[in-house]
């Protein structure tokens, strides 16, 4: 993470490579406000004034917005670890090593939409997978909004078109004892970027909102109904509506009646079909022997449709 922000900050040109090299705890404050400055400074293309404008939010009151970052939510982890305020947005133009779960490489460049929010909420550990589930209900309701069809959620983080991915989420929680400090949820949606110049493994694979569409689409205006997504869906979050969140994520979801091959770490791999999810938002899938199997963490590949 520390070497996150000092190449931002080099690239940048707000530290020199000697002061770099003399970057230790007693001067992290310094350094965080010069990222915070950086994240309102002008950029290229997703104007942070334009988001700001005429939005009027409860939650999302400290937004920045980088050109280049490596990660937004390395940017965001360091921030939060310096005390930043709750509900902060940060947005980056373009990743240069962006990421999904377990690791895999998200490839993010201009013309997509880059974000991630800083949030802490009152909840227990049990409940924090739930955040991933509510995240991805924002995000097919914000691409609906834009006249667009076919949307659904795949499980555990994945936002389709026509079966196409078109958003990931991942969500980072940070525990201290047995409560939560605080939760980072990285949000990429493919705007308006051309997805024949992705590799040849991911071109096949995904699908842009102006493709979907048949036109461009502001960034700004994704940023903006996605924020306002979030907060609708959070609330109920924070109120405890945990089962209307799950109603909703059913309604949408492509995972369930699928039959697939359950993937998961160390090799535990099976087939059956998913009947749905539980209240703490696993997966519940029907083996051949007509056994069920409770699936917390994994992915799936259709076996047939």
């Amino acid at each position: 993470m520390r070497n996150e922000i000092l190449n931002l900050l080099k690239k940048e040109n707000k530290i020199s490579n000697e002061a770099a090299e003399e970057f230790s705890n007693a001067e992290i404050e310094g350094f965080t406000n010069i990222v915070k400055e950086l994240g309102e400074e002008k950029t290229d293309y997703i104007d942070r004034e334009k988001i700001i404008k005429n939005f009027e939010s409860e939650l999302f009151k400290n937004i920045y917005v980088y050109k280049e970052v490596m990660s937004t939510n390395t940017v965001s982890k360091f921030l939060a670890e310096q005390g930043i305020e709750n509900n902060t947005v940060v947005i980056s133009e373009k990743q240069t090593k962006g990421r999904g779960r377990s690791g895999k490489k998200w490839e993010s460049p201009l013309g997509g939409v880059w974000l991630s929010l800083i949030i802490r909420p009152q909840i227990d550990q049990t409940k924090a997978s739930l955040i991933t589930l509510a995240t991805g209900v924002a995000v097919a309701n914000t691409i609906r909004s834009f006249d667009i069809d076919n949307v659904e959620i795949k499980w555990p983080n994945d936002i389709l078109i026509d079966g196409k991915k078109v958003s990931g989420i991942l969500t980072e929680a940070i525990a201290k004892l047995n409560s939560i400090n605080y939760i980072v949820i990285g949000v990429g949606i493919d705007v308006n970027f051309d997805n024949e110049d992705m590799s040849d493994e991911l071109k096949e694979l995904t699908i842009s909102l102006s493709k979907a569409a048949g036109k461009k689409i502001e960034e700004v205006n994704v940023i903006k109904r996605f924020l306002i997504e979030f907060e609708k869906i959070f609330i109920d979050f924070e109120e405890e509506k945990y089962e209307d969140i799950l109603k909703e994520w059913r309604k949408q979801s492509f995972s369930i009646g699928k039959y697939v091959r359950i993937k998961q770490l160390f090799g535990n791999n099976f087939d059956g079909y998913i009947i749905g999810i539980n209240k703490e938002g696993a997966l519940i899938v029907e083996k051949a022997d007509g056994t069920l199997e409770k699936v917390i963490s994994g992915e799936f590949d259709i076996i047939n449709d």
